[in-house]
């Protein structure tokens, strides 16, 4: 006791000057690093060996973890013979536009044996994102995932799961996809569908040659888990499902939602989903497929008509050394809707609403200062002398919004306007409604080429933006997922037809909207969405 008393106690001024710097680390955030080697590597699925683009030798590649407040640095340096970007999807970049990654709109490539750091804060947001190439289709290796953690003490507006998963959906394909996408670009017509769907990198038990290629999350009876789902499809709008169990929905692009259970969902390229996984309470005695297949309203042939599937195995209390995975159990799978299956879309898109809370408010514009109508959909473009192209009546398909089809210009777009050299890169006349108006949902007008060009709209800091995005049935109706960058955006109403610009703004819901960065323009439809211009830069 006596040499107890003796040890000297810290000062005051001491303790309070490290709780101060404490809280202020808390607030502020700290820097995480992180070094991206894009590099080849042989990877086997399918019995095929290819040798691909990676990140770190990984596909999917590393996951990325911060916390709200993070300054987040990543050197990544380039060593394989292709040019390529990062872009890390759903992260604001608010102010930090040159670290947003599309390719000659915030940056020029990073070229064969160079480096680029990419800096940037994540400024109010928490949740599940995810990074991907930005150029050409390397993306189709070249991804991971995003996790945003809430700031140190703050908890999540659900109760805490037991363990938080990732769950990245992919595509395989065994040719090499830089081919693929170039004979397509070559031929003008639509690119050859992948092998294979994957969950985290494996294909799984579904594929011939391919058991053993199977992802399996093992849970404990009773247990809550977190998965949070990464849409990393190029093309595909996905159908996901786990037999004989529900998933509860909190939040999408890295943004809280109203709860709501279901059996099955949808999630479109470049969305994010978490979902709340309940472990039944006991030991089932059975294993169960975690499947997803794809929902396409396009003609037969142009899209991957295949399953994937996961194992979710349940750890035996009474034996827990047991092998993780029992053959001789049960092996269950869900009922996935059919992959045409607009209703079941519609139904679920429309169950996604904001918390709306006073802590998580859906701050939606009230007023409108600038409001545009883009038709989105596929066009043609002539074929060129000396060539035989696939497209409709030997044409090239393109696609275009307005009927513009956008031209990469070979300089970045960023790089032109801050060095005052726009002239002649691009220009300022997208048009904000279709220049020759058509019942876009009806039939199809008789000329179907589109102007190509590098236009933009430029917009003055804090404008309030309503923007309709509606689906054409030119070359055919078909859902059209369509990305912001730099901004989240609330969806305000979506329909089929023609948007009526009379009656349907009526029913916009402008009180919890849900709040995304990724939207689907629904098969034959359209969506109205909303956000402020408060982010200076170059999007896309």
């Amino acid at each position: 006791m006596a040499i107890s008393r003796a040890l000297p106690s810290p000062p005051l001024i001491a303790v309070a000057a490290a709780t101060l710097m404490l809280l202020i680390v808390q607030a502020q955030g700290i820097t995480r690093h992180y070094d991206f080697n894009v590099q080849m590597a042989n990877v086997t699925r399918l019995c095929a060996t290819k040798s691909m683009v990676t990140v770190n030798g990984q596909c999917p590649g590393p996951e990325l973890v911060a916390r709200e407040g993070d300054r987040v640095v990543v050197r990544v340096t380039n060593n394989v013979a292709h040019n390529l970007t990062l872009h890390w999807h759903g992260v604001r970049q608010v102010r930090t536009g040159w670290a947003d990654g599309p390719a000659y709109i915030t940056q020029c490539p990073i070229q064969t044996g160079q480096s680029y750091v990419y800096n940037f804060t994540v400024d109010g947001q928490r949740g599940t994102l995810w990074w991907h190439a930005h150029i050409s289709w390397l993306r189709a290796t070249v991804y991971g995932a995003v996790v945003i953690l809430p700031k140190l003490g703050v908890p999540y507006p659900f109760p805490a799961p037991h363990k938080e998963v990732p769950v990245v959906f992919g595509e395989w394909w065994t040719a090499d996809t830089e081919a693929v996408i170039s004979q397509a670009m070559q031929t003008g017509g639509g690119p050859n569908v992948s092998d294979a769907f994957t969950i985290n990198g494996l294909p799984g038990p579904l594929y011939n040659c391919s058991a053993q290629d199977t992802y399996k999350l093992k849970v404990k009876p009773g247990m809550t888990y977190m998965l949070r789902l990464v849409n990393a499809a190029l093309n595909d709008e996905l159908f996901f499902s786990i037999a004989n169990h529900t998933l509860t929905v909190v939040e999408v692009d890295a943004i809280y939602v109203k709860q709501f259970t279901v059996d099955t969902l949808v999630i479109s390229p470049g969305q994010t989903t978490n979902v709340l996984l309940a472990a039944k309470p006991y030991y089932p005695g059975a294993n169960f497929y975690m499947s997803a297949a794809p929902y396409s309203t396009a003609k037969p042939g142009t899209f991957a008509n295949t399953t994937v599937a996961g194992i979710l195995e349940y750890e035996n209390p009474s034996s827990p050394s047991t092998a993780s995975f029992v053959k001789s159990l049960p092996l269950l799978k869900p009922s996935l809707p059919q992959l045409n299956d607009t209703d079941f879309v519609t139904n679920y898109t429309t169950k996604l609403r904001s918390l709306a809370s006073a802590k998580y408010p859906a701050a939606v514009p009230r007023s409108v200062d600038r409001r545009f109508f883009f038709t989105v959909g596929m066009g043609t473009l002539p074929c060129p002398a000396n060539t035989t192209c696939q497209g409709p009546n030997g044409t090239q398909m393109a696609a275009a919004m307005n009927n513009v089809s956008f031209v990469l210009p070979s300089r970045a777009l960023l790089q032109s306007h801050f060095t005052g050299l726009s002239r002649g890169v691009y220009a300022s006349d997208f048009p904000v409604v279709p220049l020759s108006p058509f019942n876009y949902t009806g039939t199809p007008p008789n000329n179907t080429n589109v102007a190509t060009g590098t236009k933009l709209l430029v917009l003055p800091f804090n404008t309030s933006v309503e923007l309709v995005m509606q689906d054409t049935s030119i070359l055919g109706v078909e859902s059209h997922p369509l990305h912001l960058h730099g901004f989240n955006f609330f969806v305000l109403g979506q329909g089929f037809g023609n948007y009526d610009p009379v009656n349907d703004p009526a029913k916009f819901n402008l009180v919890d909207p849900v709040e995304r960065n990724t939207v689907g323009v629904p098969a034959g439809g359209w969506v109205a969405i909303r956000f402020l211009a408060d982010n200076p830069g170059a999007q896309q």
